[in-house]
């Protein structure tokens, strides 16, 4: 995998490339990586080639309900959560009710589907294996669940994922819990479980990342890697977070 600290080339359509470009980008805001995925999605379906892009990154505590998810899915009174500065988003992606914050790992991948050839339901089953494979590497028991999206384990929910789909590009993507704080985790009610609460001890966030951008890149096909820490339009929150539990 080829490195470079901030450029970037996927804003050039006269070049053909069959890379996956990887951005590795720290705790971003929710808006600011949503605005860098459809600036990406934009870019690749004016190409002809299968050029992808993953943004892998953290963000500030908020909570997002996809077209699964719904109001009841929240036990917690919307007014706690405002004054919490836990803000809640309704999108337009597949899967539920999912809250974040640092400690998990939102892996975006965008990618021309109908170049690689596959259809929604591969694109979300492909997420779902590269999680169990970076999983089992880090020595995590992993399923999918025969019933719910996401993966699992000994009965726990650690990963979840919410795709869409437009203009035959794939993107929105996954999240991991690694290690954040559970007890904010917990606001769905869910059976949750994290990286380190199942390992019982610490675990390296750059080693989840790791794994997960290299299978991610193993189970689409993409041999041609090209690693950035960073991005020049990405617009970094100010807000301050709190620090996330070492274990779950």
């Amino acid at each position: 995998m080829s490195s470079s600290p901030t450029a970037t080339i996927w804003t050039d359509r006269a070049r053909s490339s069959d890379a996956l470009l990887v951005h590795m980008l720290g705790v971003v805001d929710f808006d600011s990586a949503l605005f860098l995925q459809e600036r990406l999605a934009y870019e690749l379906a004016g190409r002809d080639d299968r050029m992808g892009g993953l943004l892998v990154c953290e963000h500030p505590p908020l909570v997002t309900v996809g077209r699964e998810g719904s109001r009841s899915d929240l036990p917690t009174d919307l007014h706690d959560l405002r004054a919490k500065q836990i803000p809640v988003r309704w999108l337009n992606r597949g899967g539920g009710t999912v809250v974040h914050g640092p400690g998990q790992l939102a892996a975006y991948l965008v990618a021309p589907l109908e170049r690689l050839g596959i259809g929604v339901v591969e694109y979300r089953r492909r997420l779902e294996a590269a999680v169990v494979d970076a999983a089992r590497e880090l020595d995590v028991p992993a399923e999918r669940h025969p019933d719910h999206p996401g993966i699992w384990s000994r009965g726990r929910q650690f990963a979840f994922v919410g795709a869409a789909v437009r203009n035959g590009i794939g993107y929105h993507g996954l999240f991991v819990n690694v290690a954040p704080d559970m007890q904010v985790q917990r606001l769905t009610g869910r059976r949750l479980t994290s990286v380190a609460g199942e390992r019982q001890r610490a675990v390296s966030m750059h080693a989840v990342r790791e794994s997960l951008a290299r299978n991610l890149a193993s189970r689409f096909g993409y041999a041609d890697q090209h690693l950035f820490t960073g991005h020049p339009l990405l617009r970094r929150t100010r807000k301050l977070v709190a620090q996330p539990q070492a274990a779950g």
